[in-house]
């Protein structure tokens, strides 16, 4: 014998036909909380942010930078050559 039982209703219905708490507040705190860090932090993931914190460790850096685009460009043969 094959019986077939099917429900239609909400989650939020299914939820509380089983004795399930409401989740639904605390979604919504998550997620604010989330967005709010996400916001907070977006200025530190900047590329000026980000260029500057690279920059600031060693002052050669943007040459060598300079030199490893140049480079992977393929335009290695325009680089200035090793001094003897």
């Amino acid at each position: 014998m094959k019986v077939n039982v099917e429900v239609d209703c909400t989650p939020l219905e299914a939820r509380q036909f089983f004795g399930l708490p409401d989740v639904a507040p605390m979604q919504t705190a998550v997620m604010d909380r989330l967005q709010q860090q996400m916001v907070s932090n977006i200025d530190k993931v900047s590329p000026e942010a980000l260029m500057q914190s690279w920059f600031t460790f060693d002052p050669k850096l943007a040459e060598r930078f300079q030199d490893m685009f140049v480079a992977m460009a393929g335009l290695g043969g325009m680089v200035k050559k090793d001094k003897k």
